[in-house]
């Protein structure tokens, strides 16, 4: 297998210099939000849709600049200003402007307009909504800055942004104690993702000399005798994706984030937060392709992960946890796929766009379900929904056809390429073909058994409905029209957006000049066997699921279960064994530094104060202010001076 990188060496963005204002408009937007507060609470939701809504068109007039040049000119780079200039070290502050990270921005910003739309509507009756909005652009600038970056350095501001607004969005309900502890828990398990980025640069620094991507892929791309260097450089990387994208094993904090308002999940499942990683390692790809080993644990974190989370989803019962389950599942894939490298990289991207339509849709479906049904989220108390809300039915199913890969709809075309490219033999592996296909097909079947329980259960078979908190009958209604329009948008997407990409390698020959040309190979099974069987296994998968949830009875309280489906509803006991590997070792750490500190330091200072003032107090009792006492001192010390001299006359 032939190694490619990137083809295309930047030239001046002149052509795109507004391309500063993609972050500058809804940064702007948030910080007005913020320091008007309630002098803005009627009107400042609609400046949040405006201000993404600008950036959308933006990154549209950009996307139809760059798709005009050649494709050899089309990696542009926006330098800003002089950022770092301390002695040698000299840094930029720039953008790069390329297929890559226009694809993240249209992404971003279109999905995030029909988000912040969306809402309008859902968080109509929060009194907090204005600075919701504010943290909804917050969270879509530090997501554009970070893809638009031409820096580790800058990307990092960014990286760190989204973790900063993913927090303030998870726990924006936090007069909810567990609400408030979901939003720490993100924060937490990202900061450890987030150590291996800047060890990552630290290491790029101290053998480079430079952060900017231009400097840092030419040097990986030169330093074939560098290998166990890049090595580790990926694998730094590689734990910055998991944090971000929740992949395993920093997977944890991702079912607790549905603790934030439904349109957070969406925005962070869909367009920012999970897709993170993946973006890393594909803008990386000069890096992993220079350290075989590290591509190789990168393809082995996606495999995983996407068995793991399609395991888990298989037993939530939460609407909203059976989501984010797959979630973790699909960008699995993406990491699969981008850990195959030249085979894979397009399609990794590929698959993250069409993913970003179905996934958004699903979970906004998710919220006007959830608008439906007095907030309840445990889908055994749906059930015949489909009759009551019928655009929310069919945009879900769209959506849920197009993750499952069923044909013509989107999730086919983009997930069985990566099915299709893990049968590939990779640097002269075969077992590896075997290996990575099996667990992609494997992880399909499963992926349509859990997707289509989750839909039959809340929209199928019969009502299972319980009284609301005030003791009144459900009556489901659809949602306003500023909730299912968002919703039909992104059900089309669902449908045509990846027929349409795939149609003629359009969208791999576009991502050439940034990730360089799709590597062409045959996969160990002829590729019409593999679509055939990805179908099979795929219809399969439904029709069990059709079975069990849409033909029989839905029982309320969930039966005891296999111990494989007792411990996927514990998610496979992660938190126990984060506990147990992190928590607790690092508690029993802590406290023994406290103890150390209290008995060692604080003890030793203590003790010599203590000692001097004992000192001083023994010092201070002959001094009693009594004359009779000093005169007898004073003869005392005369017979003593009179006797040393005697003795030693003698």
């Amino acid at each position: 297998m032939t190694e490619l990188v990137a083809s295309a060496s930047p030239v001046d963005g002149g052509s795109v210099s507004y391309a500063s204002l993609l972050v500058g408009l809804p940064l702007a937007s948030a910080a007005v939000l913020l320091l008007l507060g309630r002098r803005a609470d009627r009107w400042g939701h609609w400046v949040g849709v405006l201000a993404s809504g600008a950036a959308f068109v933006l990154g549209l007039v950009a996307f139809v600049t760059v798709l005009g040049r050649r494709a050899d000119q089309r990696v542009l780079d926006v330098k800003l200003g002089t950022w770092i200039d301390a002695g040698s070290f000299h840094l930029n502050a720039g953008l790069r402007v390329d297929p890559l990270s226009l694809t993240f921005v249209l992404l971003v910003t279109f999905v995030g307009t029909l988000i912040h739309v969306y809402s309008v509507a859902y968080m109509e009756h929060d009194v907090d909504r204005r600075r919701f909005f504010a943290y909804l652009n917050l969270f879509v600038a530090a997501m554009l800055l970070l893809v638009l970056a031409d820096s580790y350095l800058l990307l990092f501001v960014g990286w760190e942004g989204v973790g900063l607004a993913s927090y303030l969005l998870i726990s924006f309900w936090n007069y909810r104690l567990d609400y408030a502890v979901a939003g720490k828990k993100a924060f937490v398990a990202n900061r450890i993702g987030d150590l291996g980025l800047i060890i990552g640069m630290g290491m790029i620094f101290a053998k480079v000399g430079a952060l900017d991507f231009t400097t840092v892929h030419a040097a990986a791309a030169s330093g074939s005798k560098d290998t166990a260097f890049w090595t580790g450089v990926g694998l730094m990387l590689l734990l910055a994706a998991c944090g971000k994208s929740a992949q395993f094993p920093l997977q944890s904090w991702l079912g607790d984030a549905m603790a934030g308002p439904t349109p957070v999940s969406a925005l962070i499942h869909a367009a920012t937060m999970v897709t993170a990683g993946v973006y890393l390692v594909v803008r990386s790809n000069a890096i992993f392709d220079a350290a075989p080993t590290a591509r190789l644990v990168v393809t082995i974190v996606g495999a995983i992960s996407l068995l793991f989370g399609a395991i888990v989803g298989c037993a939530k019962d939460d609407i909203k946890k059976a989501l984010a389950a797959s979630t973790m599942s699909q960008i699995g894939y993406m990491i699969l796929a981008a850990g195959l490298g030249p085979v894979g990289y397009a399609f990794a991207i590929l698959h993250l766009v069409t993913h970003g339509f179905f996934k958004a849709g699903m979970f906004l479906g998710a919220g006007s379900v959830m608008h439906a049904m007095d907030d309840q989220t445990d889908m055994r108390f749906f059930g015949g929904l489909a009759r009551s809300m019928k655009i929310t039915w069919l945009t879900f199913m769209a959506g849920a056809l197009a993750i499952v890969g069923m044909f013509p709809f989107s999730g086919f075309f983009s997930k069985d390429p990566i099915i299709e490219a893990a049968f590939v033999p990779t640097d002269g592996q075969p077992w590896r073909a075997w290996l990575f296909g099996t667990v992609a097909l494997l992880g399909a079947a499963i992926t349509a058994f859990y997707i289509a329980r989750l839909f039959f259960m809340t929209f199928e078979g019969t009502k299972r409905w319980t009284d609301k908190a005030d003791g009144s009958h459900q009556h489901p209604h659809e949602a306003p029209a500023l909730m299912t329009v968002p919703m039909i948008i992104l059900a089309v997407g669902s449908v045509a957006l990846g027929g349409i990409l795939a149609t003629g390698s359009r969208f791999t020959h576009w991502l050439e000049p940034a990730v360089g040309a799709t590597d062409h190979a045959e996969p160990v099974i002829p590729a019409p066997v593999l679509v055939a069987l990805s179908l099979l296994v795929v219809v399969v998968g439904v029709v069990i699921a059709w079975r069990r949830y849409a033909v029989a009875a839905v029982p309320t309280t969930p039966p005891l279960g296999t111990t494989l489906t007792r411990a996927a509803r514990k998610d496979l006991y992660q938190d126990v064994v984060n506990d147990g590997v992190l928590v607790v070792p690092g508690q029993v750490l802590t406290r023994s530094l406290v103890y150390g500190d209290r008995a060692l330091v604080d003890g030793a200072v203590s003790g010599l104060a203590k000692g001097t003032v004992a000192t001083g107090d023994l010092a201070r009792r002959p001094q009693t202010g009594y004359v009779r006492s000093y005169a007898s001192t004073m003869l005392l010390g005369l017979v003593a001076l009179v006797v040393v001299v005697l003795a030693l006359q003698s």
